[in-house]
């Protein structure tokens, strides 16, 4: 290339950021830079038999399978998916070639003059169409990506002394993260190597598949994440794919080119949290106890596997909630579907099992003629009981207290009596749900898959640079990454400098998700701290290195599933209360209360907007957010269709943090950002159930679907 056109990211400091002044990759404009535009399957399942393009004009290009030199396929975990389609195609939008030129109407002028002739192929378009024999399946000679299983003490004598037996089936639909900055990132090549920046949660994730993608050294690949604009696991696997997308088109004509998505593209074609069918199965004693569980699983994993297999795990890992059941029996499956991929989604899998395993318990108690709550509190898992894969709870379970204390601030018990035993025009109800979330990678992925590492460095002006991976993606991680160093080097938080990631400066701290960067990354930085305090009188610059090392007292078989699946658990208590109307059936939400323990809030200020916003996207995910495939096509492609809930639909929330720390977290934290969300459809639903006196199997709960339930009218 005859014009250098290496670009760093701006570095923009905290004045400008307070000024809206961040750049977002939509805001990047080079010299030169052409514009990519995705044509996609119209079709759910079929053979690509031709595609016909027209003559281009000069300056525009054509990329697709032919221009990735490497492996077409994106590098997540069964590296199923392709870049862009070859033969086949597997969902309604899966990507098959790029029109890439610099005029944006062009572009789109071209795309309609591109005939694909396909061969159909009938689909399999839901979990139950993956039962019948008669289709054709998309994965291998099974219609499922994984099948695990799990099981502890002995079920089958649990189930054959049982003097009750229960049985429930729930469902959960598909959520979108909706996040405020759509997909988009820009490839440069110069100089033999290829750079992306782009809206990206996981560098390292991209790096790796453009490795793959391209067959290259990792001297040759350079990922730099841009300001985020919000992701909630939407951004953690989807930008490998498009990542490597626009570095072919980049490498095919030689200048930087940009692939943003328009909303309606976002929605209809990016990841979303996976739709679910949960059968539970209790075995109750005389004396009204649980003693045996056992689960049968699905999970729509959609067109290809992509995180689909660890997002069910955490899934069965979370079945039994934060109760100790002696005996467990837990199967479950990501199903292959001819739909769109679904992937991460924060709570990763744990949303769709609590709301079960909640909905299971208040069922129960009521056939049983007991108080919920009393039954739940009678099942709490304490310290040094087994986990649902045989792990041990190690750190003091402090849910009494946290029961408590929502039953304090709102009034649980005098407004359930009130509740129930009231004559209202407008039913109302209040519920009550309890729940854990893993913090960390499953198992040995801290051990033998990401062996996080991050540097400090000491500069000449006596400020210390954090380098590390882990991105800022709204949640506030370069203040409380930059709060622990400060705090720990007795500096003041302007001392410390955190910029978005580059691979080519930072080490591989591994991936910001799974609750794991503040309690596992950030105690490698305080550790680091801890070494460049001792080492501050040094001449010069300094750089401290800190490695993962794994909690000797963690056990894990991989084969198996058992043992310990996270080194630790942090806790939470929701309460909502409702209103629903007795003629349309809406809800409204009157009340919502809380208590979390995730060890020490580093910052309370920004786990105070944690709480809120996670507790708000529970509640959307258990009522507003309804997302339908018809024949294999998303229904809602516009945020007038997807509703979420807005400031209108926000009431005043309380909640408490109870203290409980950590050994192995930074000043005793442990994770938050997912635990947050879990909480708030289990707690709604059960709100509503009270409020009408039926049971609920089903998210989201929209006054469509109440009204299928109260056949013969709500009480009064």
């Amino acid at each position: 290339m005859k014009e250098n056109i290496s670009m760093p990211i701006p570095k923009v400091d905290h004045q400008e950021k307070m000024a809206g002044a961040a750049n977002y990759v939509g805001d990047l404009k080079l010299p030169g830079m052409l514009f990519a535009k995705t044509l996609r399957s119209d079709r759910a399942r079929a053979l690509i038999k031709t595609v016909d393009t027209p003559p281009l004009p000069e300056g525009y290009f054509i990329v697709d399978y032919h221009d990735i030199p490497g492996r077409n396929r994106v590098k997540i975990m069964i590296d199923d998916q392709p870049f862009f389609a070859e033969d086949r195609v597997n969902y309604i939008g899966e990507p098959i070639l790029l029109v890439v030129g610099p005029d944006k109407q062009k572009i789109l002028e071209i795309m309609a003059q591109i005939r694909v002739d396909y061969q159909d192929i009938a689909p399999i378009l839901t979990m139950d169409d993956a039962e019948n024999q008669d289709l054709p399946p998309i994965f291998g000679d099974k219609n499922y990506f994984a099948e695990f299983a799990i099981a502890k003490g002995d079920p089958e004598e649990g189930f054959a002394r049982a003097k009750y037996i229960f049985e429930e089936e729930f469902s959960t639909g598909y959520q979108e993260q909706l996040y405020l900055e759509t997909q988009g990132v820009l490839g440069v090549y110069e100089n033999g190597q290829i750079t992306v920046y782009g809206s990206i949660q996981c560098p390292y994730y991209v790096r790796d598949a453009l490795m793959q993608a391209f067959g290259w050294g990792s001297e040759r690949v350079r990922v730099v994440q841009t300001t985020l604009g919000g992701a909630f696991g939407g951004k953690e696997d989807y930008p490998s794919l498009i990542g490597g997308q626009v570095a072919a088109a980049a490498v095919k004509t030689g200048k930087p080119v940009q692939l943003l998505f328009d909303r309606a593209e976002d929605l209809e074609v990016t990841t979303k949290r996976h739709p679910s069918i949960i059968r539970l199965r209790a075995a109750v004693d005389e004396n009204y106890r649980i003693t045996t569980l056992a689960a049968d699983i699905r999970y729509n994993a959609g067109a290809y596997s992509g995180l689909s297999n660890v997002v069910l795990q955490r899934g069965m890992f979370n079945i039994a909630g934060v109760y100790h059941f002696p005996n467990l029996k837990v199967k479950g499956r990501t199903v292959a579907t001819n739909t769109v991929p679904n992937g991460a989604f924060r709570g990763f899998g744990a949303p769709q099992a609590i709301f079960a395993i909640e909905m299971q318990m208040e069922m129960i108690a009521r056939k049983l003629g007991l108080d919920p709550l009393d039954f739940k509190m009678n099942h709490l898992a304490q310290k040094g009981d087994s986990t649902t894969t045989g792990g041990t709870f190690r750190q003091a379970v402090k849910l009494p207290e946290l029961i408590a204390t929502v039953e304090q601030l709102s009034s649980y018990r005098q407004k359930t009596n009130e509740f129930t035993n009231g004559n209202h025009k407008t039913l109302k109800g209040i519920g009550m749900s309890l729940f854990l979330h893993g913090c960390g990678f499953t198992g040995s992925g801290e051990r033998d898959f990401i062996k996080a590492q991050v540097k400090l460095r000491k500069l000449a002006d006596g400020k210390v640079e954090i380098l590390a991976a882990n991105t800022d993606m709204g949640q506030g991680l370069k203040t409380t990454f930059r709060k622990i160093v400060a705090n720990t080097l007795d500096l003041s938080v302007e001392s410390v400098i955190y910029q978005n990631p580059d691979t080519t400066r930072v080490p591989n701290s591994g991936p910001t998700v799974a609750s794991r960067t503040i309690m596992i990354v950030g105690k490698l930085l305080e550790e680091a701290a801890r070494e460049l305090k001792q080492r501050w009188s040094e001449p010069g610059e300094i750089e401290v290195t800190a490695n993962y090392r794994h909690p000797t007292d963690m056990r894990w078989d991989d084969k198996t599933l058992s043992g310990d699946a996270y080194p630790a658990y942090s806790w939470g208590v929701n309460a909502v209360e409702v209103e629903v109307d007795p003629l349309t059936f809406e809800i409204q939400i009157k009340g919502v209360w809380s208590a979390f323990d995730v060890g020490k809030a580093i910052d309370e200020r920004i786990m105070r907007g944690q709480i809120e916003g996670g507790i708000l996207q529970g509640l959307g995910y258990g009522s507003l957010e309804k997302m339908e495939s018809r024949q294999g096509k998303l229904q809602q492609r516009s945020v007038t269709d997807y509703i979420i809930p807005t400031a209108m639909d926000c009431v005043k929330m309380e909640h408490r943090l109870i203290d409980n720390l950590y050994d192995d977290g930074p000043f005793g934290a442990k994770g938050a950002g997912e635990l947050t969300l879990i909480g708030g459809a289990p707690a709604l639903a059960a709100a509503v159930s009270n409020a009408l006196g039926v049971p609920l199997h089903k998210l989201p709960i929209t006054p469509e679907y109440l009204m299928e339930v109260v056949k013969d009218g709500p009480k009064n």
